[in-house]
């Protein structure tokens, strides 16, 4: 009973409702003979899908602190536990704390946890922190690691697109990063503002407008389309 109690919760996050498996685990009871750490574990996964930051913090510290209260750990744990880190790294960033962000990433890179994903994390911290210069060194170290990771690659090509610099590199990178996430809003944004940048307006509206179709509450697709609108008008 311990081992299936968190099936059906399971189920519906692998589905892609984390309003219901996050409301099943939500009900479980104390006796229900579910690992607590387990369940921390996927409830703080369900607030992060669902953008309720605060929460999923919460959850995913108390798996980190219980887990450090063990004795020993299974290598499964442990990969649990490095998981867990590098997306409390990814929270605090999103939710401000980018200090603690950047101590986080910066300890996983101290013992070689996914380097790629790491370094692509700690460019964009620099990137909002205004350090172009920084998020870019960043964002090629990530990709001289993995030269198909789709966030190092979207991320140099905005950057760039944005700085309005090597805009042919920019193309190329969201292309490449498009290729690997046809339908990632981000991706997609990325490449219509690089295409803004080139002055090729029909294009750009083509790939925000299909951002938009896929995330239409992201302020930054709906920044960038109305600029695209002013552009058109003049």
């Amino acid at each position: 009973m311990a081992e299936n109690v968190l099936n059906e919760g399971l189920l519906l996050y692998k589905s892609g409702d984390y309003s219901n498996a996050l409301a099943y685990f939500i009900s479980l009871p104390d006796d229900c003979g579910a690992d607590p750490i387990d369940l921390a574990y996927y409830l703080g996964l369900c607030y992060s899908k669902l953008k309720r930051y605060d929460d999923a913090l919460l959850y995913l510290e108390q798996v980190v602190t219980d887990s450090n209260d063990k004795k020993s750990l299974s290598e499964k744990e442990q990969d649990r536990i490095l998981q867990v880190r590098y997306l409390l790294a990814v929270l605090y960033c999103l939710s401000g704390r980018k200090k603690l962000a950047d101590f986080e990433l910066n300890k996983l890179l101290d013992i070689g946890y996914k380097p790629a994903s790491v370094y692509a994390s700690l460019a964009y911290i620099a990137w909002e922190q205004g350090n172009v210069g920084l998020s870019c060194e960043y964002y090629e170290k990530s990709l001289s690691y993995d030269n198909e990771n789709p966030t190092a690659l979207n991320g140099m090509g905005y950057v760039l697109a944005c700085e309005g610099v090597d805009l042919t590199k920019a193309l190329s990178c969201c292309k490449k990063a498009l290729d690997i996430l046809p339908d990632s809003p981000a991706c997609l944004d990325s490449l219509g503002w690089v295409y803004f940048k080139m002055g090729l307006y029909s294009e750009a509206k083509k790939y925000l407008e299909r951002a938009k179709k896929e995330d239409n509450s992201n302020t930054i697709i709906m920044e960038h389309l109305a600029e695209l609108a002013d552009a058109e008008q003049q």
